[in-house]
Parts: structure tokens; sequence; C-alpha cells
């Protein structure tokens, strides 16, 4: 069957065939599941994961090890975009709470210049200094007033230990994004870790640098405290504190004793399983670098370790043994196998008494040399309000504050003073060649046709759509439509849209206005969208689990998407065409699939002859200003504003044939 009607007898011979049902969707329900973006990024995934496992058992030797723990903590702390230079604390206690054998003071210091820290300090009555223990929050929208977190501060203090539970961003007093009533905007703290995310990736960062610059400066709080022997500093933390636990851990020599709990496990369990987390678990590039959950534990080998995890965790408990399997043997090769242990005890994800009394222990033994045996037992926690630091309960209250979002803002406007001197210098063409190599675009001459398959036609009043598959060599079918008026011209249209292939198809909307002028129009399913997705596009996150999988590659979806997208154009410009005639391509992009059109135009401009972009952003560094970037998750891609931002790709594609329209335009 052919997808571009041209001849009057073909008109003639379509009014006999018979209507078919108004089905639209073309792979079976068998190859959406096997043959979807994410089932493919699993298949990658598992590859890379394998690679890691044989250089894993390579590491026989303590210069090995050592030399292995150097390779992944620099690549780490690369990844997370550096950390910043640290500055006065500015600390001041605001409020002290006095309690059965300890007390309680309400700190507030700076994590970076205006850019505030708020925590509860426990302190036991001692007589002299004694070992402190920082405690990172999990995803708990109380945060450090959350009964859990609480309990973690009076265990250590009942046994002689110090402990300072702190709010991250966007949880506790620390919310990110407020209403208009000064309130947390939302009471998922996930989803502020998410918005964070958006412009930190485009600036080379991760949600990941920020928590853990905190936490690092909680420990230099803790251990300016005098009351505090700053040579003998535990960390611990539950869930998102767990991950941020195994982060700090790996990277800052200072935490002598550490128990992470309920976080780790093995990326090949988790992506079997629940899949990716929240946007600081996630850091660019590490499975395909071969940093897998294992490695938080053995990058600080030989010092103290407990894994604590839960039986009915959705982190899976036999990737919890298969982490602690893995760090056994390398501290058993360095000599100290007794300084990693597990504790598994029954129940869902969450410290439960045990737990925490295996921690305590576990504390004890290595920061006050006893191992006494501590009890489970339940802990009386105090209402959240009385542990508040401030009387608005929010930082972004506080004078000249400034959040992540102002934090990311203005180091973009650093990155756009050297951008604009890289553009002035490098010529073009070599410009290009580093966009593709921040997207994983493959050159041109790299790229195969697709290939095509004719998967039915449906009749409409006056028109016909063919359904087909292109088949590129990235192993994701593009599921597609071509829309034919019934005398249609030589140009054509290729359409992307966030919807994919159904995206503005319906009775008298743009794609009938354009197959109403007599235009063929192709529409693709890039991939990850329709029916290669995993599941329905969230409005204000998108499909960030496939995201956050490629991501984990070092692999933009973006990227994947702008070669579905030079496919399809390739298709369309040469079907039943020689090579040195195509057809004129129309390339039609609608919201963030405008930005999968200005990436493809841009890398080949001479594919497409006039480019229209709706409702899509002009700028990046626009993007890295706005505190609720609805959508944008999906098309951002790792650093790209230390090269370019979209207005660059407009010059490359060609000012001239590039329009935009946009609703606020």
């Amino acid at each position: 069957m052919n997808p571009f009607v041209f001849t009057v007898m073909t008109v003639c011979v379509l009014w006999v065939q018979p209507v078919i049902a108004d089905d639209l969707t073309i792979l079976t329900e068998e190859q959406r599941g096997s043959a979807g973006l994410y089932a493919h990024l699993q298949q990658q995934a598992f590859t890379a994961l394998d690679r890691r496992a044989a250089a894993y058992d390579h590491l026989k030797t303590t210069e090995q090890i050592h030399t292995y723990q150097k390779k992944l903590r620099e690549f780490f702390v690369s990844q997370l975009g550096g950390l910043p230079e640290r500055t006065p604390l500015n600390a001041r206690t605001v409020r002290t709470i006095d309690a059965d054998g300890y007390r309680i003071e309400n700190v507030i210091f700076d994590s970076q210049p205006n850019h505030h820290i708020t925590a509860n300090l426990y302190l036991p009555n001692a007589a002299s200094a004694v070992p402190g223990v920082v405690v990172s929050s999990g995803h708990s929208r109380t945060a450090k007033t959350a009964d859990y977190n609480q309990r973690f501060g009076i265990m250590m203090a009942r046994h002689g230990m110090a402990a300072l539970c702190f709010d991250p961003i966007g949880q506790g007093e620390r919310s990110q994004i407020l209403d208009a009533d000064g309130q947390p905007q939302y009471q998922g703290t996930t989803t502020e870790h998410f918005m964070v995310g958006v412009g930190s990736i485009l600036v080379g960062r991760n949600t990941a640098r920020y928590r853990v610059w905190d936490a690092m400066r909680s420990i230099d709080y803790l251990a300016s405290r005098p009351e505090v022997d700053a040579d003998r500093i535990g960390f611990s933390g539950c869930s998102g504190g767990g991950t941020v636990t195994s982060y700090v851990m790996a990277l800052d020599d200072r935490v002598a004793c550490a128990a992470p709990a309920c976080y780790l496990t093995t990326f090949r369990h988790l992506i079997e399983s629940v899949g990716p987390q929240d946007a600081e678990q996630n850091i660019f590039g590490q499975i395909a670098f071969g940093l897998d959950h294992p490695d938080y534990v053995l990058l600080r080998a030989p010092r103290p370790t407990l894994i604590s995890s839960t039986t009915g965790d959705y982190f899976s408990i036999a990737g919890a043994w298969e982490n602690y399997r893995q760090a056994k043997r390398v501290y058993a090769r360095l000599g100290f196998p007794e300084r990693v242990d597990l504790v598994e005890v029954e129940g869902k994800h969450g410290v439960h008494p045990q737990n925490l009394a295996t921690i305590a222990h576990w504390m004890k033994r290595w920061l006050l040399d006893s191992d006494e045996p501590v009890s489970a037992v339940e802990l009386t926690t105090r209402p959240p309000d009385d542990l508040l630091c401030l009387e608005s309960g929010q930082v972004l209250t506080l004078p000249n504050e400034r959040s992540v979002f102002d934090l990311n803002a203005e180091y973009e406007s650093e990155l756009a003073t050297q951008r604009n001197e890289l553009w002035k210098t490098t010529p073009h063409h070599e410009m290009s060649d580093e966009i593709r190599k921040l997207l994983s675009v493959r050159p041109n001459s790299e790229l195969q046709p697709p290939q095509f398959k004719d998967k039915g036609r449906l009749q409409r009043d006056h028109y016909h759509i063919d359904k087909l598959v292109l088949r590129t060599d990235s192993g994701v079918p593009l599921p597609g439509l071509t829309f034919h008026p019934p005398v249609p011209v030589d140009d054509a249209y290729l359409y992307l849209h966030d919807d994919g292939k159904l995206g503005d198809s319906g009775a008298d909307g743009p794609i009938e206005q354009l197959i109403d002028e007599g235009y063929a129009v192709v529409t693709v399913d890039l991939s990850g969208q329709g029916e290669t997705a995993l599941g329905k596009r969230d409005p204000l996150l998108t499909d960030w689990k496939t995201y956050y999988l490629s991501y984990l590659l070092g692999k933009p979806l973006l990227g994947i998407r702008v070669e579905d997208a030079l496919a399809a154009g390739d298709f369309v410009a040469y079907y039943q065409k020689k090579r040195d005639a195509p057809r004129k391509v129309h390339l039609v992009g609608v919201g963030q699939a405008g930005i999968v059109a200005l990436h493809a135009a841009a890398l080949n401009p001479d594919l497409f002859t006039t480019v229209t972009l709706r409702n899509t952003p002009r700028t990046w560094a626009s993007v890295v200003r706005q505190d609720v970037p609805t959508g944008q998750l999906d098309s951002t891609v790792h650093g790209a504003l230390r090269v370019y931002d979209l207005p660059d790709l407009v010059r490359l594609a060609g000012e001239d044939k590039v329009r935009f329209e946009n609703q606020n335009d």
C-alpha cells in the first residue's frame, strides 16, 4: 500500500475499498510490552551492569580496590556538578528544649550564603565531648519533625551520642516552592525534587548535589559544636535519607560510621521491579560508567557500615543481600570483614524499632567503643510545632533567601557568558558536533534510512489514513500514520506532538487543516510515546521513569527521539523519491516535541524546508528560572547549557525557516 497517493486512478480505487473500524492502534499488546522503549533500555542497563559485575570480580588486591574507589569517586563528584565553596555557617540557636537526660536545640545555619538549613540538635547531658550522628530525613513532608526522625535523635541522645536531624530541600521548613499563602505548593515531597532536577540537569548539576552538600554542611555544623567530638561522626537516614547517607558516606571521609536504611539494593533488582526513583536517586550515566548501589559501600571500605533493611521493602531485600555480599568480600580482602553488616527486620519500608535499636548499637560499637546490647523500644515524640525553627515555618520567607532555583539561575547566567564566547570563537560545524555528543546522536552519515511496513488503511470522509511502522536500528519500532488528501501536492508534513501520532489529529484540528490544503501529513510515536510508552504521560513530570532510566545510561531521552525524528524525516523526504531529488518536508513540533523537532532541524538542516514550533519554549535559560517547569523534564539534556541554548539551534537550522507559534506570543 502506497503511503503517498498521487494519481487520480488510485483515488478512484479508494472509494471501493471496505471501511476499516476507526482503530488507529498498530502494535499488538504483546508487541507494545516487548518493543517499548523502557523494555529496550532495561536490556541496555542489564548489559552495562554485567560489565560492572565483571569489573567488580577483578578487585582482588588492596591497590586494585583503592584505584577503583578513586575512579568512581571522581566520576561521582563530576556528575553531581562539583560541590560548592565552603562558606561560613552563620549558625544560630533559636530555641532550646529540656528533655529527659538530653536537650534539643532548634538551629539554623547556612548551606550556602542566604540558603539556610533548619535542623534539630539532640544533645545528651555529658561532661565531655560525645560522638555525633547526622540524620538525613526520608521523603516526609514534615522532615525533621516526623516521628521516625525524632526517634532517631532521641535514641542517639539516650545512648550518649549527639544527633542532628536536618530538613532537606523541598521538605519541612525548606520548601522551595510556596503558594500565595506562603505554604508548600506540593504535598508530595518528591515533586519538588523533580522540579529542582529540571533546571539542575540543564546546567550540568543534579538534585543530589544540593542534598549532598546540605548533608556535608550538617557535618560541618555538628563538628563545630564543642559538645561533639569531630573525629567521631556517624551518619544515618531512612529511604530518601538512606540515599543521602549512601552518597555522603561514599564521598566524605569524615563519616566514621554509617547506617543507611531502606535504600541499598542493586540497580538490577530495582530496574526489574519498581524502576528508577526520585530525582536525586539517579546520577547521570552512572550505570553506563559502572557505579551501582553496592559501590556506595565499596567506596568507603573499610570504614564501618551497616545496611538496615526490611523484608517487605520495595527496595528489594534480595538486592540488599547481594549488596552486602559484595561488600563483605571486599572488606575481607582489605582485612576488616567485621566492619560491614546487614540487619533485616520483618515489615514494610521504614525504620522499625529493631532496625533503630540495631543502628544505635552499631553507632555505639564504632563511635563509643561499647558493644552493650540496645533494646528495641517505643519512643514518645513531640508535637512537630515544638521543633520548628521559624515562626513562618518556611526559610523562603527570610530576607534575601535564595532557593535552589535561584542558585541554578545564577549559575546559568555565568554559563550564558561562556556560551556566547564559545559560539563566537568556534565554527558552527564544530558546535554541531558537540551538540551531537551531548545528545548521543550519531552523525547523519551513520543513520540508516528506516524500513517501512504497511499496517492497514482507514477511510475517513474526505481523506484516508495509512497505518505503518518505521523500523530503525535503534530496536524500538515507530508506529505512524500517514494522512492523505485525495490529490496531495508533492510537499508533505512531518508532525511531531507530545501525544504521539494521535496528537492534533481530531476532526477540524490542525492536521485536518493541512489535509484540506492538499498536504499529506505523517505522524509518529517517537520512542517512549503512544504505543511504545511505559504508561500515561504525567502532565507535570512527564514519563519520568523512562527518562531517568535513559539518564542512568548516559543517553538523553531527547537524543533518542531526535534520531527518531531524523529517521521519520528521511522517510517523508525519500519515499518513492531518488536520493538526489527528495520531497520537501515541512516539520511541525508541538509542545516538548517542538524541542525534538528543533534539534532534528539543527542537526540536519537540509532535510527540512520549514520548521513550525507550537507552545515550545524559546530558551532553556528561561526554563531554569521556572520553579514549576511543567512538562519539561523529558526534554532536558544534562549539561546542555554549558554548550548551547535553543536559540543556537535556530541559527543552525536557519533563522529564516524556523517559526514559533506560542500561546503567549
